[in-house]
């Protein structure tokens, strides 16, 4: 996939991924800031990725890990700091979600940040979940 938006252009291809950018980016979150680049790599092999470009740059990163029928699970959603409050976090959270490639029943991620932003795509807090971090 391969989706303009101004002067951004978004991939789902995962050969545009660039993973010095992808560290660059996980460096300026609070939930990967240490992710090392091994374990970068390993995600990026096993997920679907989406690669906002502004020129050659990568300014913002998402991925998808999913059965493709019945689970789904948003991850590592992060748009440059200078790039934030122009639409592309949505722009990229609208285009993974709504990515035909998986209609799931139940579609999935975990935040302390940002709530307003997925609940305009369903996502809502559930007392149901359970979860452990290892």
């Amino acid at each position: 996939m391969h989706l303009e938006w101004g002067e951004y252009r978004l991939y789902s291809d995962k050969s545009r991924v660039d993973i010095k950018a992808v560290k660059s980016l996980l460096e300026q979150s609070y939930w990967a800031d240490k992710r090392d680049i091994e374990t970068i790599n390993k995600s990026i092999e096993h997920s679907n990725c989406f690669s906002v470009y502004k020129g050659t740059i990568q300014i913002a990163f998402a991925r998808v890990v999913t059965d493709y029928c019945t689970f789904a699970y948003l991850a590592d959603v992060i748009v440059d700091q200078h790039y934030r409050k122009l639409g592309i976090g949505k722009w990229l959270v609208d285009t993974a979600v709504n990515d035909p490639r998986w209609p799931v029943e139940l579609f999935m991620l975990a935040t302390d940040d940002a709530h307003t932003l997925y609940e305009k795509y369903g996502f809502h807090l559930s007392d149901k979940l359970m979860a452990t971090i290892k």
